[in-house]
């Protein structure tokens, strides 16, 4: 469960397979930042399995979902595309683009039959997902010796793993730069943690809040 109000992601792609009645559905769902790299995935899919009687797609893109579309891709009308942007609604997921590729196996499943398998299709492929939850934190970084670095970062780590923070990349230079993202009304707590496992010789500076992906627990 997610206490996030703006949609979620997906880490990395995932592909899942399905066959029904012979037939073969073929899931690819994918991370994207836009509407053109959607389509790029999309067309890209096209070339390799050229073979496939259908690429029905769905895409929803945008921080808020604001931008969403789907093709049935020569099944019949709102038998493809439309179950599989239902699935991606419903899971409150965005920045995605799925394409469900079929391989008839010379069963018709008829309209329903059809509806199914594409929404059964996309809601497969996100059963095996790994989820990343969309929540706005805050930046919280500390300047520590190098000598000191490791013992930090551990602490802060330990810290962040039960307080659902996340922790950046350490960069180094004349010191070591740590970094926190926060829960906003985390930001004192964390504070306290840095003064105590530093004997309050750092202080740890505030910075901005922004939406970060953190990934789901």
């Amino acid at each position: 469960m997610t206490t996030s109000t703006l949609p979620a992601t997906i880490a990395a792609p995932i592909e899942h397979r399905l066959v029904i009645k012979k037939s073969v559905f073929l899931t690819r769902i994918t991370p994207v930042d836009s509407v053109e790299q959607a389509d790029a995935v999309v067309a890209a899919i096209r070339k390799r399995d050229w073979d496939a009687r259908h690429h029905c797609t769905a895409m929803v893109v945008g921080t808020d979902a604001d931008r969403q579309r789907s093709s049935d891709d020569g099944e019949p009308s709102g038998t493809a595309g439309v179950p599989m942007l239902e699935v991606l609604r419903h899971r409150n997921v965005t920045d995605v683009v799925a394409v469900v590729s079929r391989w008839f196996g010379g069963v018709k499943l008829g309209a329903g039959g059809l509806v199914r398998a594409y929404g059964a299709a996309v809601s497969g492929a996100l059963d095996d997902a790994t989820w990343l939850d969309r929540v706005p934190l805050t930046s919280v970084t500390l300047d520590v010796p190098h000598s000191d670095a490791g013992r930090v970062l551990a602490s802060l780590h330990t810290w962040a793993d039960s307080h659902g923070a996340v922790v950046d990349e350490p960069v180094y230079g004349a010191r070591a730069r740590l970094g926190v993202w926060v829960a906003p009304d985390g930001v004192e707590a964390v504070g306290a943690e840095v003064a105590s496992i530093t004997a309050g010789a750092i202080d740890a500076v505030v910075g901005e809040t922004r939406i970060v992906d953190r990934k789901r627990a």
